[in-house]
């Protein structure tokens, strides 16, 4: 049917940047449909109407939409940015504060789930692949298969189904099972249910065509017992449909050369420029300013970002003549740990508590190194704009760390970073030393290391190929 031709797709994602953030997610959400359009496809975005939303919309369209014994009105908006992004809004569901955590977070997705696929017909968009994100839209691919399976219009449609994080699986009583208005024969361990829950994840993963997740390295995490968070063994049975890409980043918001957020634009040919950025982050996070090495982090602080492994050591970390520089918000515990640390090295430590994206972008451009020791990581991001900054990274070898970043004493032709694999506080001590040693000892390695970093391409064009390919694979195994 599509041999290789241009696709229309539709783009589900509960939040997308720039209109609603909480993570990574909003990110993709903002960026692949773009570089998906840039390709010639027709590609449309939709996501939930949320009330904090301030662009101006146009009313497109309001149906009724069945959830169980009850029916709720579904108004659909539209605004023209790059590519059309429709909103579902419904004054019952979204014309509240907030994205989640509402006592009826079930009912609100479920909403969302129907009405998207109830609004194609009305919008006279058929796509060939509704590309579906996280736990909030797995419904989706199971109501194609179990409710829209017999009507025309839908038969057509192929789907790929998204793991951004597997941590967050959308578990709700049975009950919710009604709101998709579909039998209760789907309410089996082999469907949806999930220990007497309906588990809004598992019913992506069973019932999508194709499923991935953000890097190959956390594809095949998630197939054992260790990262799969209760559902290896589905993964492990449709390990034949599953894939890795890794995400991109925009080379438009993340630029050295043209970046506004931070203190001097630089490129390869100017890092003198970086080094300037450096003194200037040094004065305003109240450092005193120097030719140090600098570490930077920039994180959600919570135990998944292996945070206990640089609590651990943080006093031998200290002994070297370094500086390290924190922004993150999360976790209480983790809050007041770095601030009393900070207090006991006011010269060598810096901590910010809470969100400053333009402090980030400072970090980024003006640390020598950036550290993200992670537990886990289905992709991360930090890493790459880190490169994209000429900022080297040194991480744990998990999920997305360990696809994109090649430790460099492993392998001083591709080495773009420092990496360790065992998860302690001992393995990443050495690895801070053995990134202070090259800093130190061999100035000219560095900066030939810092000018690789800058050279990298993980712009979403390369991704996007990778989705292209995912989709015409998608759309023959619904052919077959």
């Amino acid at each position: 049917m599509h041999h290789k031709g241009k696709l229309k797709i539709l783009y589900v994602s509960a939040e997308v940047s720039p209109f609603a953030k909480t993570g990574g997610l909003a990110d993709v959400a903002g960026s692949l449909p773009k570089a998906l359009a840039a390709g010639g496809n027709d590609v449309r975005v939709v996501m939930p109407g949320y009330k904090a939303i301030k662009s101006p919309m146009k009313y497109v369209v309001d149906f009724p939409v069945k959830m169980g014994d009850n029916v709720k009105t579904c108004i659909i908006r539209e605004t023209e940015a790059s590519l059309p992004f429709y909103f579902v809004d419904s004054y019952d569901y979204f014309d509240r504060d907030g994205i989640y955590c509402h006592f009826d977070d079930a009912e609100r997705f479920a909403f969302f789930c129907n009405s998207v696929l109830e609004m194609l017909p009305k919008i006279n968009f058929q796509p060939d692949i509704i590309h579906c994100n996280d736990w909030h839209t797995g419904p989706i691919c199971m109501l194609i298969k179990e409710r829209y399976n017999n009507i025309s219009f839908y038969s057509g449609i192929s789907s790929v189904y998204t793991i951004h994080n597997l941590e967050y699986q959308g578990n709700f009583p049975r009950e919710v099972t009604s709101l998709f208005n579909v039998g209760g024969e789907v309410f089996i361990p082999d469907k949806v249910e999930y220990y007497g829950m309906f588990n809004f994840m598992k019913a992506g993963i069973v019932y999508a065509d194709i499923i991935n997740t953000v890097s190959s390295s956390y594809a095949k995490e998630i197939q054992t017992p260790q990262y799969g968070e209760g559902l290896d063994g589905l993964l492990r049975k449709r390990g034949k449909d599953l894939y890795g890409i890794v995400n991109g980043i925009s080379y438009e918001d993340f630029n050295p050369s043209t970046d506004k957020r931070i203190y001097k634009n630089y490129d390869i040919k100017s890092l003198e420029a970086k080094k300037e950025n450096k003194y200037a982050l040094q004065e305003e996070m109240g450092l005193p300013a120097g030719d140090m090495p600098v570490i930077g982090l920039v994180s959600r602080l919570s135990g998944q970002k292996g945070l206990d492994l640089i609590i651990e050591r943080i006093d031998d970390i200290m002994k070297h003549d370094l500086q390290f520089i924190l922004l993150g918000t999360g976790d209480p515990y983790y809050e007041s740990i770095f601030t009393g640390i900070k207090n006991r090295y006011p010269e060598k430590m810096s901590a910010f508590i809470g969100f400053n994206a333009v402090l980030a972008q400072k970090i980024y451009a003006g640390c020598d190194m950036f550290l993200m020791p992670s537990r886990f990581e289905p992709c991360g991001l930090g890493q790459i704009i880190s490169l994209r900054y000429g900022t080297i990274p040194i991480v744990r070898s998990t999920g997305g760390l360990a696809e994109t970043i090649i430790d460099y004493d492993e392998d001083r032709e591709n080495g773009n970073g420092f990496s360790f694999t065992e998860f302690s506080p001992d393995e990443l001590y050495i690895t801070i030393e053995r990134a202070l040693s090259l800093y130190n000892r061999k100035p000219e390695e560095w900066k030939m290391l810092v000018e690789r970093a800058l050279t990298r391409d993980f712009s979403w064009n390369r991704s996007a190929e990778k989705y292209m390919e995912l989709y015409y694979i998608a759309i023959e195994k619904k052919l077959v």
